[in-house]
C-alpha cells in the first residue's frame, strides 16, 4: 500500500475526530513557512530579508504592501533534477506568506533588492498628518 494513502487516510480520521482545524495550531511545526524572513526595525524604517535561494528572474516574486501587511507571492526552485532525495531541508516550491508589520508604511517609499539568495525590502513608517484634525458636522434633525 502507499505510504501517502496510509498518512491521508490517517490525517483523515484525526480530522474527523479533532475538527478540520486541528491542524492549523501545528502548521508551523509540520510544514514550515516559506521563505523565511527576518524583520528588522529602527524608529522609522523596516527592513525585511526573505530567503529566496535561486531566482532567477525578478518577474517570478510578486511583493505586495498594504497599509501594515507585506505579502510575498512566488515560486522557491533550487532547479536541481534526477536523484533519489535523501535529506530535502530547503524548502521549495510555491509561497504565499503574509507578515504583519510593527506601523503602517508608505506606499511610495519601497525598495526591493535581490543579492546572494536574499531579496531586501526597505519600508518607510507612514507618518500621519497628526497635527491635522478634521471637524465633524452636526446635521440638525427635525423633532418628531
Amino acid at each position: 500500500m502507499d505510504p501517502f494513502q496510509q498518512m491521508t487516510d490517517w490525517k483523515r480520521n484525526m480530522d474527523h475526530f479533532f475538527g478540520e482545524q486541528f491542524w492549523d495550531q501545528f502548521e508551523g511545526v509540520l510544514k514550515p513557512t516559506i521563505p523565511q524572513i527576518n524583520l528588522y526595525q529602527t524608529d522609522h524604517e523596516l527592513l525585511c530579508i526573505a530567503n529566496i535561494p535561486g531566482l532567477t528572474n525578478l518577474d517570478k516574486i510578486d511583493i505586495y504592501v498594504d497599509y501594515a501587511t507585506l505579502e510575498l507571492r512566488g515560486t522557491i526552485d533550487i532547479g536541481h533534477r534526477g536523484g533519489t532525495i535523501v535529506k530535502e531541508e530547503i524548502l521549495q516550491g510555491v509561497f504565499e506568506r503574509n507578515i504583519q508589520l510593527p506601523f503602517p508604511v508608505r506606499q511610495d517609499k519601497i525598495k526591493a533588492t535581490y543579492r546572494n539568495g536574499l531579496v531586501y525590502i526597505q519600508l518607510h513608517r507612514l507618518v500621519s498628518n497628526s497635527g491635522h484634525k478634521n471637524r465633524v458636522t452636526v446635521e440638525q434633525l427635525e423633532d418628531e
